[in-house]
């Protein structure tokens, strides 16, 4: 990429080019802050403009490999702006709303997404960061792509639910050893377990709580659903069921644990017709199989 000083020093040769849009999306900066988002900007092709992504950017691999500026919901204005970005694109759970203002007084253009947890929210911010990068053509092929996927996805848990109860499933988030929350209504959580043809056990509840042994008890889940990071962080299988009360519900005592990859489960990016399909086959597994 030429540095401004040249760019000024060729101005009378570059003055003769016919188009100068090429130039103006060469200069782009872009900041990603949420996975889901940042995956989008690779599948459509962009990711030679991003210049900095969140911690929750892992994937792919390459995006790990960019300066990352924290956590969403901790941004710092500093570590932000010294990435020098023309463009920050976020979802809604950025913040804190301090630093937001701070971007705004510094001028950076900054689109926050909406963070809806439904497959139309994932169409909606394909397209949207299509029209922010100038990558319609790019969009309206991926958008396509991941309708098709879909489709395919929801037949396969037309099929694979076919002939049984729906499963009653505990989602679990565990950060350490006897500290998780479950997933109630109005969860991304909670919304993949509806789509796979599940039935949140404590749907009733909204939102993220701590985890009470009673309650888990009193929901009896036939599956409890977990992420990879959090199994990990609970030392196995073994160490996510001796949490308080879960050992004594249904799926405990058979073992039954669902474990998928955080951001291909929750993150409801380009991945989750693939998370769809792969969450059905294990909450409709024969036999108890854990996945």
């Amino acid at each position: 990429m030429l540095s401004r000083r040249h760019l000024l020093a060729m101005a009378p040769a570059a003055a003769l080019l016919p188009v100068v849009v090429p130039a103006r999306a060469a200069t782009r900066r872009v900041i990603s802050v949420g996975g889901a988002l940042t995956e989008l900007i690779y599948e459509l092709g962009a990711q030679s403009e991003l210049v900095g992504v969140d911690s929750t950017s892992l994937y792919p691999v390459a995006a790990t490999r960019l300066p990352n500026v924290g956590y969403a919901r901790t941004l710092a204005a500093e570590g932000l702006l010294s990435l020098a970005p023309t463009m920050i694109v976020a979802t809604e759970e950025a913040g804190p709303p301090a630093v937001l203002r701070q971007l705004e007084t510094a001028k950076v253009p900054l689109h926050v997404l909406r963070a809806e947890n439904r497959f139309e929210g994932v169409i909606e911010r394909t397209r949207t960061l299509g029209e922010l990068l100038g990558r319609q053509t790019q969009a309206a092929a991926l958008v396509q792509r991941l309708q098709t996927e879909w489709a395919a996805s929801r037949q396969l848990v037309t099929q694979v639910a076919a002939g049984h109860r729906a499963p009653r499933v505990l989602f679990i988030l565990s950060n350490a050893a006897n500290q998780a929350r479950i997933a109630g209504g109005g969860t991304g959580a909670d919304a993949m377990i509806g789509y796979a043809g599940g039935v949140n056990a404590l749907g009733d509840a909204q939102g993220y709580k701590m985890l009470a042994p009673e309650s888990a008890i009193a929901a009896a889940p036939d599956v409890i659903l977990a992420t990879s990071q959090g199994v990990e962080a609970s030392g196995g299988i073994d160490g996510l069921l001796k949490l308080p009360g879960l050992a004594q519900t249904p799926a405990g005592q058979q073992r039954r644990v669902v474990v998928m990859e955080t951001m291909t489960l929750l993150g409801f990016g380009p991945r989750t017709p693939l998370a769809l399909k792969t969450l059905a086959q294990g909450l409709h597994a024969p036999g108890g199989k854990s996945v």
